[in-house]
């Protein structure tokens, strides 16, 4: 499965806005089987802050573990993003 980021906007900012995108996207998210691969697409995606990142794509580390790819993450905006989740979370996949 192929996660666009876009589709929630092109900047992506708040815990309540993350929480959200993650409630609306959940009914997706139980279709996937156990072998498929999940990967988040960040093209278009021109502000990703930490707070909405957590929210979002901690839980996706979570419950997708090793299956998880990124795709298009070259904008310095998400760059610092994922650092910043390395660092916060030993656990997550990015």
């Amino acid at each position: 499965m192929i996660i666009q980021l876009k589709k929630f906007g092109t900047t992506l900012v708040s815990r309540p806005s993350g929480k959200e995108a993650l409630l609306a996207f959940r009914p997706m998210l139980n279709q996937i089987n156990k072998n498929e691969e999940v990967i988040i697409d960040f093209e278009g995606v021109i502000v990703l802050t930490p707070s909405w990142a957590d929210e979002f794509l901690t839980p996706l580390s979570k419950q997708f573990s090793k299956r998880i790819q990124l795709r298009n993450i070259d904008n310095s905006s998400i760059k610092a993003t994922l650092s910043i989740l390395n660092k916060i979370k030993d656990n997550n996949n990015f």
